[in-house]
């Protein structure tokens, strides 16, 4: 429908544009063809030739064209080369008109722009699996397209900066990332991305307008009730108006979910690493925990949302505050040891405590800024832990050197979380699980231990898998009349003496509890949900185990089923089915 609409601008702008070349060309040809009818030509055996219609038309075709052939069929009388003179000229000065008007077509935006949708709504429409659609292209939406292009997930793009559209179509993604250069609050556009399709499973916001961002999620939830909506909010006011307009709607907030990353990293000492050794942080090393202060003074530098949540966070964990920023804050915010106003300087950190802190937040909008404070507080303290925020992720080089304890940047801790939630929901819940009791510790070691040697040096694979027809259709048929134990599926099908280099961190079966860290013994059901950690190549044997009956057979039982119907029939009649074949 999107295609046929754009397909019909098209064609709308091109016959606006060049109705008036064209009528002039027909006016011209007509009236020439016309004159070299009537005019007279030479005399022949007493009598005037005149050129037929094909002729003059013919010969009206070469010469306007400039091609010339030469007078035919019979050498022109005086008054037929006069007329002959007049309308090259005239056919000549009519072809530059239109020609003109033929670049001026071509250089027309509105055109530009129409077969840029055109050519979009038929990229869109040659997808076949399931996809999402991604409105920004910032650094949020870059991080995330490069992530789902590494987990074989198709994504659509929107974006109002021509310059982002440009660069999507420069890179060099596994699977096709269709862009349009369009403002995705505009509904004609978002039906364009194909959201009212059912393989369409999600929206994801991350433009830099809150507005914009609101404005898209509502959009989406009229236009597709069923899909998943995933926004990124920084203001709390648009936090509460996202949260009522229905459905599954998930807010990014990312100063809050980096709040929450170290809260939970304070609580439990492998957490950071081993939560950014899961997303395919590179740098990460888990023999190495990050251990940030449990007990002492916190120094935040920029009172902003950033700093408002760092605050909380800490404060939660029974940590003291500290707070230095140009603005003065409420006088009803509480747990604040000390309240500095001013810039952050050196003489400002010391009134703030800084000799005697244990850590500091660098959390303002100016990454210069921030190093500068990174750099005067190493130099008064330094063994004090820091927390740097990175606001471009062109001065990424920069942090690095500058060796902060944990680097904040807002744009890649959204496109992580967000890429979470599409890839693998329930690792929250597994984390959770960890979190809030400190006492499991040594069973997060554990876990961690027990990961790291299926994985190994490589890159790990976390996703989810739904356990349905589609996507596992051996395992499904095979349960419905037995029971299949979690331990078989992770068998080599190669040598089920080995096992494959994955694990189930959770499992959640359908209208039950959820299930962290399963047994081997456990017994899979229609529509579970697990949680998967380990290799691509691992994971790509365990699908082709659940959907091949055979190899599920031999998992199972170590037994090899025959498969030709010839050997079916002659292990049925020598009563060995399975032995060995």
């Amino acid at each position: 429908m999107a295609a046929s609409v754009d397909l019909s601008r098209v064609t709308f702008i091109v016959l606006r544009e060049m109705r008036k070349p064209i009528l002039a060309i027909i006016i011209v040809y007509s009236l020439s063809i016309a004159g070299m009818i009537i005019m007279p030509g030479p005399v022949v055996n007493g009598e005037t030739q005149y050129l037929s219609i094909f002729h003059a038309f013919y010969f009206m075709t070469y010469t306007a064209t400039t091609t010339g052939f030469g007078e035919i069929p019979f050498p022109f009388s005086n008054a037929q080369r006069s007329w002959a003179i007049v309308c090259l000229y005239i056919s000549v000065i009519t072809w530059f008109y239109a020609i003109g008007s033929i670049i001026r077509l071509i250089q027309n935006p509105y055109l530009a722009k129409a077969l840029a949708e055109h050519e979009f709504s038929n990229k869109v429409g040659r997808i076949s699996g399931d996809f999402i659609i991604i409105c920004g292209f910032g650094d949020t939406g870059s991080v995330l397209a490069r992530g789902l292009s590494d987990a074989r997930l198709t994504a659509v793009v929107i974006d109002s900066n021509e310059e982002r559209i440009k660069a999507l179509k420069l890179r060099d993604y596994k699977v096709p990332m269709p862009g349009l250069f369009a403002d995705a609050s505009v509904p004609k556009h978002l039906i364009e991305a194909g959201i009212r399709r059912a393989d369409c499973k999600a929206i994801v916001s991350v433009t830099s307008s809150e507005e914009t961002n609101l404005k898209i999620s509502a959009l989406a939830r009229i236009l597709n009730p069923n899909i998943e909506v995933i926004t990124k909010s920084k203001v709390e006011i648009w936090e509460e108006t996202l949260a009522t307009i229905g459905g599954k709607v998930h807010i990014i907030d990312p100063f809050k979910t980096y709040a929450q990353l170290l809260a939970s990293s304070i609580e439990q000492r492998y957490f950071y690493s081993f939560n950014n050794w899961l997303i395919g942080d590179k740098s990460t090393e888990l023999k190495q925990p990050l251990c940030p202060p449990r007990d002492g003074l916190w120094i935040i530098c920029g009172f902003g949302r950033m700093g408002q949540e760092i605050k909380r966070a800490l404060n939660k964990q029974g940590l003291k505050t500290a707070i230095i920023d140009p603005q003065p804050i409420s006088p009803d915010e509480d747990n604040v040891e000390k309240f500095v106003l001013g810039l952050t300087t050196a003489r400002t950190l010391k009134l703030a405590g800084i000799e005697h802190a244990v850590g500091i937040v660098t959390g303002t909008d100016d990454d210069g800024q921030n190093v500068s404070i990174l750099l005067n507080a190493r130099l008064i303290n330094p063994h004090i832990f820091t927390v740097v925020r990175q606001n471009s992720h062109e001065n990424a080089a920069a942090f690095q050197a500058a060796k902060a304890d944990m680097i904040m940047q807002p744009s890649l801790v959204a496109a992580r979380r967000i890429m979470l939630l599409l890839k693998a929901p329930l690792l929250k819940p597994f984390f959770k699980y960890f979190v809030v009791n400190q006492d499991r510790a040594h069973e997060m070691n554990d876990v961690i231990s027990w990961v790291q040697e299926s994985v190994g040096d490589k890159v790990p694979l976390v996703t989810s898998f739904h356990v349905t027809q589609n996507n596992a259709k051996a395992l499904t048929d095979i349960l419905e009349n037995d029971s299949v134990q979690l331990g078989d599926l992770l068998k080599d099908p190669r040598d089920r003496t080995r096992s494959l280099d994955l694990v189930v961190l959770v499992v959640e079966p359908e209208g039950e509890s959820l299930k962290v860290l399963p047994g081997s013994h456990y017994s899979v059901k229609i529509n579970d949900q697990l949680l998967l950690c380990g290799t691509d190549f691992s994971y790509r044997l365990f699908r082709a185990t659940v959907n091949n009956e055979y190899k599920l057979y031999h998992v199972r039982t170590g037994l090899r089923q025959p498969r030709s119907y010839f050997m079916q029939w002659y292990v049925r009649k020598m009563g060995r089915e399975g032995e060995g074949l």
